[in-house]
Protein backbone atom coordinates (compact mmCIF):
# COMPACT_ATOMS: atom_id res chain seq x y z
CA UNK A 1 0.00 0.00 0.00
CA UNK A 2 1.46 3.36 -1.05
CA UNK A 3 -0.74 5.44 1.28
CA UNK A 4 0.58 6.26 4.72
CA UNK A 5 -1.22 4.64 7.65
CA UNK A 6 -1.47 6.26 11.08
CA UNK A 7 -2.81 4.56 14.21
CA UNK A 8 -4.46 6.89 16.73
CA UNK A 9 -5.60 6.26 20.30
CA UNK A 10 -6.94 8.38 23.16
CA UNK A 11 -6.07 7.51 26.76
CA UNK A 12 -6.92 8.56 30.28
CA UNK A 13 -5.42 6.84 33.33
CA UNK A 14 -4.59 3.69 31.40
CA UNK A 15 -1.14 3.10 32.88
CA UNK A 16 -2.08 -0.31 34.27
CA UNK A 17 -3.60 -1.58 31.02
CA UNK A 18 -1.54 0.03 28.27
CA UNK A 19 1.10 -2.71 28.07
CA UNK A 20 -1.28 -5.10 26.27
CA UNK A 21 -1.98 -2.59 23.54
CA UNK A 22 1.58 -1.31 23.14
CA UNK A 23 3.16 -4.78 23.05
CA UNK A 24 0.64 -5.92 20.44
CA UNK A 25 1.25 -2.77 18.39
CA UNK A 26 4.99 -3.40 18.30
CA UNK A 27 4.37 -6.99 17.16
CA UNK A 28 2.21 -6.12 14.14
CA UNK A 29 3.00 -7.89 10.87
CA UNK A 30 2.31 -4.59 9.10
CA UNK A 31 3.73 -1.71 11.14
CA UNK A 32 2.07 1.71 11.00
CA UNK A 33 3.88 4.71 9.59
CA UNK A 34 3.24 6.46 12.90
CA UNK A 35 1.36 6.17 16.18
CA UNK A 36 -0.34 9.26 17.62
CA UNK A 37 -1.70 9.24 21.18
CA UNK A 38 -3.71 11.94 22.92
CA UNK A 39 -3.77 11.81 26.72
CA UNK A 40 -6.76 13.54 28.30
CA UNK A 41 -4.86 14.62 31.41
CA UNK A 42 -4.03 11.37 33.20
CA UNK A 43 -2.94 11.60 36.84
CA UNK A 44 -1.42 8.11 36.92
CA UNK A 45 1.70 6.89 35.08
CA UNK A 46 0.07 6.74 31.63
CA UNK A 47 2.32 9.36 30.03
CA UNK A 48 5.44 7.74 31.54
CA UNK A 49 4.44 4.39 30.05
CA UNK A 50 3.88 6.02 26.65
CA UNK A 51 7.20 7.87 26.73
CA UNK A 52 8.99 4.65 27.65
CA UNK A 53 7.35 2.94 24.68
CA UNK A 54 8.41 5.78 22.39
CA UNK A 55 12.07 4.87 22.98
CA UNK A 56 11.61 1.24 21.90
CA UNK A 57 8.79 1.41 19.36
CA UNK A 58 9.65 0.25 15.82
CA UNK A 59 7.77 3.25 14.38
CA UNK A 60 7.47 6.98 15.19
CA UNK A 61 5.33 7.78 18.24
CA UNK A 62 3.89 11.14 19.21
CA UNK A 63 2.27 11.74 22.59
CA UNK A 64 0.04 14.80 22.97
CA UNK A 65 -1.37 15.83 26.35
CA UNK A 66 -4.63 17.79 26.34
CA UNK A 67 -6.03 17.91 29.87
CA UNK A 68 -9.82 17.77 29.94
CA UNK A 69 -10.25 16.56 26.36
CA UNK A 70 -13.07 14.05 25.99
CA UNK A 71 -12.69 11.01 23.75
CA UNK A 72 -14.13 12.74 20.66
CA UNK A 73 -11.91 15.77 21.12
CA UNK A 74 -8.92 13.50 21.65
CA UNK A 75 -9.60 11.47 18.52
CA UNK A 76 -10.14 14.56 16.39
CA UNK A 77 -6.92 16.09 17.66
CA UNK A 78 -4.97 12.88 17.05
CA UNK A 79 -6.32 12.57 13.49
CA UNK A 80 -5.64 16.24 12.77
CA UNK A 81 -2.04 15.81 13.94
CA UNK A 82 -1.50 12.51 12.09
CA UNK A 83 0.18 12.45 8.69
CA UNK A 84 -1.53 9.36 7.26
CA UNK A 85 -4.29 9.31 4.66
CA UNK A 86 -5.58 6.10 6.25
CA UNK A 87 -6.37 6.45 9.96
CA UNK A 88 -6.62 3.22 11.98
CA UNK A 89 -8.38 3.68 15.31
CA UNK A 90 -8.39 1.49 18.40
CA UNK A 91 -8.72 1.84 22.18
CA UNK A 92 -6.43 1.62 25.17
CA UNK A 93 -6.66 -1.62 27.13
CA UNK A 94 -7.20 -3.89 24.12
CA UNK A 95 -4.90 -6.50 22.62
CA UNK A 96 -4.52 -6.52 18.85
CA UNK A 97 -4.09 -9.69 16.81
CA UNK A 98 -0.61 -9.68 15.24
CA UNK A 99 -2.08 -9.15 11.77
CA UNK A 100 -4.75 -6.68 12.88
CA UNK A 101 -3.42 -3.68 10.96
CA UNK A 102 -2.49 -5.78 7.93
CA UNK A 103 -6.04 -7.16 7.68
CA UNK A 104 -7.62 -3.79 8.48
CA UNK A 105 -5.93 -1.88 5.66
CA UNK A 106 -5.88 -4.69 3.07
CA UNK A 107 -9.31 -3.74 1.61
CA UNK A 108 -7.92 -0.35 0.57
CA UNK A 109 -5.95 -2.15 -2.15
CA UNK A 110 -9.15 -3.49 -3.71
CA UNK A 111 -11.35 -1.86 -6.34
CA UNK A 112 -13.55 -0.07 -5.66
CA UNK A 113 -11.61 0.89 -2.54
CA UNK A 114 -13.70 1.50 0.59
CA UNK A 115 -13.67 4.67 2.66
CA UNK A 116 -14.27 2.91 5.97
CA UNK A 117 -13.09 -0.57 6.99
CA UNK A 118 -14.81 -2.18 9.96
CA UNK A 119 -12.70 -4.53 12.02
CA UNK A 120 -14.13 -6.77 14.71
CA UNK A 121 -13.72 -7.30 18.45
CA UNK A 122 -14.14 -10.25 20.80
CA UNK A 123 -14.20 -10.49 24.59
CA UNK A 124 -11.21 -11.92 26.42
CA UNK A 125 -12.67 -13.12 29.71
CA UNK A 126 -10.88 -14.14 32.89
CA UNK A 127 -13.73 -15.62 34.91
CA UNK A 128 -17.31 -16.88 34.59
CA UNK A 129 -18.88 -13.46 35.15
CA UNK A 130 -16.87 -11.89 32.33
CA UNK A 131 -17.55 -14.85 30.04
CA UNK A 132 -21.31 -14.57 30.55
CA UNK A 133 -21.25 -10.79 30.23
CA UNK A 134 -19.27 -10.88 27.00
CA UNK A 135 -21.40 -13.61 25.47
CA UNK A 136 -24.74 -11.99 26.27
CA UNK A 137 -24.02 -8.33 25.51
CA UNK A 138 -21.84 -8.45 22.39
CA UNK A 139 -22.85 -9.46 18.86
CA UNK A 140 -21.38 -12.58 17.30
CA UNK A 141 -19.88 -12.42 13.85
CA UNK A 142 -22.70 -14.54 12.40
CA UNK A 143 -25.24 -11.99 13.68
CA UNK A 144 -23.95 -8.99 11.77
CA UNK A 145 -24.36 -7.81 8.20
CA UNK A 146 -21.83 -5.71 6.32
CA UNK A 147 -24.59 -3.45 5.05
CA UNK A 148 -25.89 -2.57 8.50
CA UNK A 149 -22.90 -3.03 10.83
CA UNK A 150 -21.72 0.11 12.61
CA UNK A 151 -18.07 -0.35 13.57
CA UNK A 152 -16.78 0.28 17.05
CA UNK A 153 -13.79 2.58 17.30
CA UNK A 154 -12.02 -0.29 19.02
CA UNK A 155 -11.28 -1.55 15.51
CA UNK A 156 -11.89 0.66 12.49
CA UNK A 157 -10.00 2.47 9.71
CA UNK A 158 -11.22 5.56 7.89
CA UNK A 159 -9.87 7.79 5.16
CA UNK A 160 -8.85 11.21 6.38
CA UNK A 161 -10.94 12.76 3.62
CA UNK A 162 -14.07 10.98 4.92
CA UNK A 163 -13.35 12.10 8.48
CA UNK A 164 -12.98 15.68 7.27
CA UNK A 165 -16.13 15.54 5.15
CA UNK A 166 -18.39 14.69 8.12
CA UNK A 167 -16.69 17.04 10.56
CA UNK A 168 -14.97 14.37 12.63
CA UNK A 169 -16.23 12.86 15.85
CA UNK A 170 -18.99 14.86 17.62
CA UNK A 171 -17.17 16.68 20.41
CA UNK A 172 -20.40 17.53 22.25
CA UNK A 173 -21.12 13.82 22.86
CA UNK A 174 -19.27 11.88 25.55
CA UNK A 175 -20.66 8.37 24.89
CA UNK A 176 -21.94 6.73 21.68
CA UNK A 177 -19.74 9.20 19.80
CA UNK A 178 -18.40 6.52 17.48
CA UNK A 179 -21.94 5.48 16.59
CA UNK A 180 -22.89 9.02 15.58
CA UNK A 181 -19.66 9.21 13.55
CA UNK A 182 -20.64 5.97 11.78
CA UNK A 183 -24.13 7.30 11.04
CA UNK A 184 -22.66 10.46 9.54
CA UNK A 185 -20.30 8.48 7.31
CA UNK A 186 -23.07 6.15 6.05
CA UNK A 187 -25.50 9.02 5.48
CA UNK A 188 -22.82 10.84 3.48
CA UNK A 189 -22.56 7.85 1.14
CA UNK A 190 -19.08 6.64 2.04
CA UNK A 191 -18.28 3.02 1.21
CA UNK A 192 -17.95 0.57 4.11
CA UNK A 193 -16.15 -2.78 4.05
CA UNK A 194 -16.19 -5.43 6.78
CA UNK A 195 -12.84 -7.03 7.67
CA UNK A 196 -13.69 -9.44 10.51
CA UNK A 197 -10.16 -10.89 10.51
CA UNK A 198 -8.91 -7.53 11.82
CA UNK A 199 -9.68 -8.50 15.37
CA UNK A 200 -9.01 -6.92 18.74
CA UNK A 201 -9.46 -8.56 22.13
CA UNK A 202 -10.75 -6.69 25.16
CA UNK A 203 -11.75 -7.56 28.68
CA UNK A 204 -15.45 -7.09 29.55
CA UNK A 205 -16.33 -5.13 32.66
CA UNK A 206 -15.05 -7.04 35.69
CA UNK A 207 -17.85 -6.20 38.14
CA UNK A 208 -21.60 -5.72 38.10
CA UNK A 209 -21.17 -2.12 39.23
CA UNK A 210 -18.83 -1.34 36.32
CA UNK A 211 -21.26 -2.97 33.88
CA UNK A 212 -24.23 -0.98 35.19
CA UNK A 213 -22.22 2.25 34.99
CA UNK A 214 -21.26 1.42 31.40
CA UNK A 215 -24.86 0.77 30.33
CA UNK A 216 -26.13 3.85 32.17
CA UNK A 217 -23.62 5.95 30.22
CA UNK A 218 -24.48 4.26 26.92
CA UNK A 219 -28.18 5.01 27.43
CA UNK A 220 -27.42 8.55 28.55
CA UNK A 221 -25.50 8.97 25.29
CA UNK A 222 -28.52 7.62 23.39
CA UNK A 223 -30.68 10.24 25.06
CA UNK A 224 -28.26 13.05 24.27
CA UNK A 225 -28.01 12.07 20.60
CA UNK A 226 -31.67 10.99 20.23
CA UNK A 227 -30.71 7.42 19.29
CA UNK A 228 -33.03 4.41 19.37
CA UNK A 229 -35.99 6.36 20.75
CA UNK A 230 -38.48 3.60 20.04
CA UNK A 231 -36.26 0.84 21.38
CA UNK A 232 -36.08 2.68 24.68
CA UNK A 233 -39.83 3.28 24.67
CA UNK A 234 -40.35 -0.43 24.03
CA UNK A 235 -38.13 -1.24 27.02
CA UNK A 236 -40.15 1.05 29.29
CA UNK A 237 -43.35 -0.48 27.98
CA UNK A 238 -42.11 -4.01 28.68
CA UNK A 239 -41.00 -3.39 32.27
CA UNK A 240 -43.43 -0.72 33.38
CA UNK A 241 -46.59 -1.85 31.58
CA UNK A 242 -46.49 -5.38 30.17
CA UNK A 243 -44.71 -7.05 33.10
CA UNK A 244 -46.89 -5.48 35.87
CA UNK A 245 -50.07 -6.23 33.90
CA UNK A 246 -48.99 -9.83 33.33
CA UNK A 247 -48.15 -10.23 37.03
CA UNK A 248 -51.51 -8.78 38.00
CA UNK A 249 -53.27 -11.12 35.57
CA UNK A 250 -51.40 -14.09 37.05
CA UNK A 251 -52.52 -13.11 40.53
CA UNK A 252 -56.11 -12.68 39.32
CA UNK A 253 -56.61 -15.79 37.21
CA UNK A 254 -54.63 -18.99 36.46
CA UNK A 255 -54.66 -18.23 32.73
CA UNK A 256 -52.78 -15.03 33.52
CA UNK A 257 -49.71 -17.13 34.26
CA UNK A 258 -49.41 -17.75 30.53
CA UNK A 259 -49.09 -14.02 29.90
CA UNK A 260 -46.52 -13.66 32.68
CA UNK A 261 -44.56 -16.63 31.37
CA UNK A 262 -44.61 -15.14 27.88
CA UNK A 263 -43.15 -11.83 29.06
CA UNK A 264 -40.46 -13.58 31.10
CA UNK A 265 -39.53 -15.80 28.17
CA UNK A 266 -39.28 -12.72 25.96
CA UNK A 267 -36.82 -11.16 28.40
CA UNK A 268 -34.77 -14.35 28.69
CA UNK A 269 -34.69 -15.29 25.02
CA UNK A 270 -31.87 -13.10 23.73
CA UNK A 271 -29.32 -13.59 26.55
CA UNK A 272 -29.94 -17.34 26.66
CA UNK A 273 -29.66 -17.65 22.87
CA UNK A 274 -26.35 -15.80 22.84
CA UNK A 275 -24.96 -17.70 25.81
CA UNK A 276 -25.98 -21.14 24.55
CA UNK A 277 -22.90 -21.79 22.35
CA UNK A 278 -20.67 -20.88 25.30
CA UNK A 279 -22.20 -23.46 27.64
CA UNK A 280 -20.16 -26.28 26.12
CA UNK A 281 -16.95 -24.54 27.25
CA UNK A 282 -18.11 -24.42 30.88
CA UNK A 283 -18.00 -27.01 33.61
CA UNK A 284 -21.35 -28.73 34.22
CA UNK A 285 -21.91 -27.06 37.58
CA UNK A 286 -21.29 -23.63 36.04
CA UNK A 287 -23.96 -23.91 33.35
CA UNK A 288 -27.12 -23.33 35.41
CA UNK A 289 -25.46 -20.43 37.22
CA UNK A 290 -24.41 -18.98 33.87
CA UNK A 291 -27.98 -19.14 32.54
CA UNK A 292 -29.35 -17.43 35.64
CA UNK A 293 -26.59 -14.83 35.47
CA UNK A 294 -27.29 -14.14 31.79
CA UNK A 295 -30.94 -13.32 32.44
CA UNK A 296 -30.05 -11.30 35.54
CA UNK A 297 -27.53 -9.24 33.59
CA UNK A 298 -30.12 -8.60 30.89
CA UNK A 299 -32.58 -7.22 33.44
CA UNK A 300 -29.94 -5.24 35.33
CA UNK A 301 -28.62 -3.74 32.10
CA UNK A 302 -32.13 -2.78 31.02
CA UNK A 303 -32.74 -1.03 34.34
CA UNK A 304 -29.46 0.87 33.99
CA UNK A 305 -30.53 1.97 30.51
CA UNK A 306 -33.94 3.08 31.73
CA UNK A 307 -32.25 5.25 34.35
CA UNK A 308 -29.65 6.70 31.98
CA UNK A 309 -31.81 7.46 28.95
CA UNK A 310 -34.03 10.20 30.46
CA UNK A 311 -30.93 11.87 31.93
CA UNK A 312 -29.58 12.17 28.40
CA UNK A 313 -32.91 13.40 27.03
CA UNK A 314 -33.04 16.18 29.64
CA UNK A 315 -29.47 17.18 28.76
CA UNK A 316 -30.36 17.30 25.05
CA UNK A 317 -33.40 19.49 25.67
CA UNK A 318 -31.37 21.89 27.81
CA UNK A 319 -27.92 21.86 26.23
CA UNK A 320 -28.09 19.90 22.99
CA UNK A 321 -26.56 21.41 19.85
CA UNK A 322 -28.89 23.27 17.55
CA UNK A 323 -29.48 21.97 14.04
CA UNK A 324 -29.71 18.41 12.83
CA UNK A 325 -27.40 15.43 13.06
CA UNK A 326 -27.77 11.79 12.01
CA UNK A 327 -30.33 9.97 14.14
CA UNK A 328 -31.67 6.42 14.29
CA UNK A 329 -35.04 5.91 15.97
CA UNK A 330 -35.15 2.11 15.94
Amino acid sequence: MAERVSIIVTVLNEGASLARLLDSLAAQTRLPDEFVVVDGGSWDNTVDVLESFTARAPFPVRVLVRAGANISQGRNLAIAEANGEIIAITDAGVRLDPDWLEKLVAPYDSLPAPDVVSGFFVPEHRNLFEQVLGATTLPRLDEISEDSFYPSSRSVAVRRSAWEAVGGYPEWLDYCEDLLFDFALRDAGFRFKLAPQACVHFRPRATLRAFLKQYYRYARGDGKADFWRYRHLLRYGTYLVALPLAAAAAAWHPVGWLALLGVLMLLAWMPVRRLWPELSTMRPWQRPWALIMAVGLRVAGDVAKMVGYPVGVVWRLRHGPRGSWPRRQW
